[in-house]
């Protein structure tokens, strides 16, 4: 497939069709990453930073009250004893 490249002010740019990005999974997207490999430009979807979505995900498991400790509780009564 060839897309005529365009020019946009100063710059140049591409109109890029919808089943193209669907493929690539970027239809919904507002940004992509863009990168040069091996002398072709590369979009890919941006990587989500490490923990997206922890936060919510461990507020639907206390709200389905299932955040109970597995181990229960335990202390370290003999740890008064302990010199150091």
């Amino acid at each position: 497939m060839e897309i005529a490249i365009r020019n946009i002010g100063n710059s140049k740019g591409v109109v890029l069709p919808k089943p193209l990005l669907a493929q690539a999974g970027l239809d919904d997207s507002a940004v992509a990453e863009v990168a040069i490999e091996q002398g072709a430009i590369v979009l890919r979807k941006p990587a989500q930073p490490p923990r997206t979505g922890w936060a919510q995900a461990a507020q639907a498991v206390a709200q389905a009250g299932d955040d109970t400790l597995l181990l229960g509780e335990f202390g370290n009564a003999q740890d008064a004893d302990l010199a150091w």
